[in-house]
């Protein structure tokens, strides 16, 4: 992201839950100027949680029902972050209060711009995101799908949104959901097979804590190598790979386990439910 201020219209931010509060955090970094935040949640207690943040106004809807047509007024973007299940209501509830030209930028995991764009003005822009969790280490990939409505400049005006929390891969919706299956759930992945090599310290006569230092260490190390590298993945691997050495016969059995088979598995069984979740 260039070092400039990152200018930013009015933002909506409805639904303060991990992912919002991860985004709102990006959006409250130095360098980063909106013109006013608004959050909604239902809690009361959360939202007090984001009282006394310079530039954030928070609403909970048991406290006030019209929090999320109140948040909405005057925003220039609409950024919903509710459960999917939740998304109908919402849109019906807030439909006749959004800006014309507003831009409605979507988190929810498998409503497609379509079902936005049906709820919504003809006017309204829709955009499809789909960020993933190390947004709140400023970590994210985000992958952004405009809708048939949006503009080049209303996508790049999220792309910077989300440059906010770490990096952006634009691709069409029909990939969307294939993209959520790699970085969307791909943090999962790393913390399984984490949580399974820590297993295996341990099983060697670490401590938990032994194993966690020993295991936890080496994946951060070994990824912020890849991040400060010129070189591949492949290249670096080969260079801890000593030929008829030890790391040679471990990587022999994790070869002859077919990963690449497990995980075009694993994947199609999260893009299968993506699927289904998009067809209701």
């Amino acid at each position: 992201m260039s070092e400039d201020v990152v200018e930013l219209p009015k933002i909506a931010i409805l639904g303060a839950g991990s992912m919002g509060r991860a985004i709102l955090s990006g959006l409250l970094k130095p360098g980063v100027h909106a013109d006013g935040i608004v959050v909604t949640n239902r809690s009361g207690e959360r939202a007090a949680s984001l009282a006394g943040t310079p530039g954030v106004t928070a609403i909970a809807t048991d406290d006030d029902p019209d929090a999320n047509r109140t948040a909405v007024r005057g925003a220039g973007v609409v950024l919903v972050a509710v459960k999917p299940a939740m998304v109908p209501d919402l849109l019906a509830e807030i439909a006749e209060t959004i800006e014309p030209d507003a831009i409605v930028v979507s988190v929810a995991a498998g409503v497609t711009v379509a079902r936005f764009e049906e709820l919504l003005s003809a006017s309204v822009a829709v955009v499809r995101s789909m960020p993933n969790t190390p947004a709140i280490v400023g970590k994210a990939v985000t992958g952004v799908s405009a809708g048939t409505r949006s503009t080049p400049e209303q996508v790049a005006l999220v792309r910077r949104l989300f440059e906010t929390v770490g990096s952006v891969v634009e691709v069409p919706e029909s990939q969307l959901d294939a993209l959520s299956t790699i970085s969307g759930s791909g943090p999962a992945y790393v913390f399984f097979l984490i949580e399974q090599l820590t297993a295996t310290a341990v099983s060697k006569g670490f401590t938990p804590e032994q194993a966690a230092d020993l295991v936890n260490g080496t994946f951060i190390g070994a990824t912020r190598l890849l991040e400060v590298s010129d070189e591949t993945p492949m290249q670096l691997r080969l260079q801890v790979t000593s030929p008829k050495g030890t790391t040679e016969q471990a990587v022999a059995v994790l070869q002859d386990a077919d990963l690449e088979s497990v995980f075009d598995r694993a994947t199609d069984a999260a893009l299968a439910r993506a699927r289904e979740l998009a067809a209701g």
